[in-house]
């Protein structure tokens, strides 16, 4: 018994020493935070994360940052980073709230920022022809002669390779500031090199453009990446981390990772067949180009370009399909994007209207016109630019413009001038250039489109 009332004694003055110090000591308050109004996103332009396309803002981690504030009910603020120290350095002096991109989890990156939400893995992968004979180990790569970017991480990695093998890799570095991992993976994709190293990301992105690729083969260790915050952002961080294993955001992220990794560019899908024709009949006569002859005729009174442009702008856009939907979510007859369609106070769902479609697509065209006669005076040269910024994007085009006037090209020719300089724009060299305000640009598309829809119009016109 005195053992058990020594024992509540010694408690009972513990309670009461306890009570005394949470009495005379500051109160300790547990921190609870509130989303912003307004979160401020630091990014890098990349042909994954963000980038601009046909006058929208497209990319990855764009759409998926876009969901989460959807999600939270808050608006987005962003800002791109010309390279990744000034991006890390966006985020540790709180100058941005929330990095979307693929920042590298590595022993570097852990000292200066928090990484959060998905976790995405990508390795390095070889890109070689389709063929039966294809390679299936690395220890088949001695004498083979591979083209990878000079000073590259891929580079780098073949090198480390060659000595893990005993040796034999032909490495064939060519400069980085004339051509970069794409133009090399098209190469591969023509015949006119053999073999090169990508990230799979970025194989799989081109392999959606190309039917000649094969980029079965792993050539690396993985390397994991993620978004991050800053350090003492733990909260924010785990509010992402909440978000992005929730059942819903990861049925729409296996939606969105096959739109940008898996979906072909080069074809379209169907859009709705119910409101296609508007509620009129269009009907082909023979002798006529297409079943929309009359539209192009008629329309084509209110621009500066004669019915047989339209008519070949339509015939390399959809091959006159007016229920086509781009892999981008241009649609239509002339493929426009829903936004473009918005500006114009019209319903993205009417663009499956043919008539609807061809007046957007003009009225686009009049203000490319006028837009571009500031810096094109020739009307005939200028139609090449008004081309190219339909399918692009007017600001990749002004931006081409730039850095053809800096780098000495013929700022008013399109052809081996301001086209070249449109090239470069794939490149880190040029589209970090302080005189390129609108980041990577993937121009093969645009570049070919320009020469199609140009052929295709005189061909109408030798007819016609």
């Amino acid at each position: 018994m005195r053992h058990l009332a020594a024992h509540t004694i010694l408690l009972l003055l513990l309670t009461a020493l306890l009570w005394q110090s949470c009495a005379t000591s500051p109160r300790v308050v547990v921190e609870t935070h509130k989303m912003p109004d307004t979160l401020r996103v630091g990014t890098l332009y990349s042909p994954t994360s963000f980038f601009l396309y046909r006058g929208d803002t497209l990319g990855y981690d764009y759409d998926r940052v876009c969901d989460f504030a959807k999600a939270k009910k808050i608006k987005l603020q962003f800002k791109v980073a010309p390279n990744m120290h000034t991006l890390i350095d966006m985020i540790k002096t709180k100058k941005v709230d929330l990095l979307v991109y693929e920042i590298p989890v590595t022993a570097e990156f852990n000292e200066k920022v928090l990484h959060c939400g998905e976790t995405n893995t990508t390795y390095q992968v070889l890109v070689q022809p389709k063929s039966r004979r294809r390679i299936s180990n690395v220890t088949q790569l001695v004498g083979k002669t591979i083209y990878v970017e000079k000073g590259s991480k891929y580079e780098s990695r073949l090198r480390n390779l060659d000595s893990e093998i005993g040796g034999g890799i032909n490495i064939h570095t060519v400069e980085s500031d004339t051509v970069n991992v794409e133009n090399l993976i098209e190469g591969v994709n023509n015949g006119t090199i053999p073999l090169t190293l990508a990230d799979n990301d970025i194989a799989k992105i081109d392999k959606s453009y190309y039917n000649n690729i094969d980029i079965g083969l792993d050539v690396s260790f993985p390397q994991r990446s993620s978004w991050a915050v800053n350090l003492n952002d733990d909260w924010l961080a785990d509010t992402i981390d909440a978000w992005s294993t929730s059942e819903r955001t990861m049925l729409y992220t296996e939606d969105i990772a096959n739109r940008y990794f898996e979906q072909n560019r080069t074809s379209s899908s169907s859009g709705s067949s119910a409101s296609a024709a508007g509620g009129k009949n269009y009907v082909k006569h023979s002798g006529d180009i297409s079943a929309y002859d009359e539209l192009f005729k008629k329309y084509a009174r209110r621009c500066p370009y004669d019915w047989l442009l339209l008519a070949a702008i339509a015939r390399t856009e959809s091959d006159f399909s007016p229920n086509e939907v781009s892999w981008a979510g241009a649609r239509g007859l002339m493929q426009i994007m829903p936004s473009g369609a918005r500006s114009l106070g019209i319903d993205p769902e009417r663009l499956f209207d043919p008539e609807v479609n061809v007046q957007c697509a003009v009225s686009e065209l009049n203000y490319l016109d006028r837009y571009f006669s500031k810096y094109v005076s020739n009307s005939q040269e200028r139609m090449k630019f008004v081309l190219a910024a339909y399918n692009g994007g007017m600001s990749h085009i002004v931006d081409a413009i730039r850095l053809a006037q800096k780098y000495g090209k013929d700022a008013q020719l399109w052809y081996d001038n301001v086209e070249e300089a449109l090239k470069w724009k794939s490149i880190e060299k040029y589209y970090s250039d302080p005189v390129c305000h609108y980041g990577y640009f993937r121009s093969g598309e645009t570049v070919a489109y320009v020469h199609k829809v140009e052929d295709q119009y005189e061909t109408y016109k030798q007819r016609y």
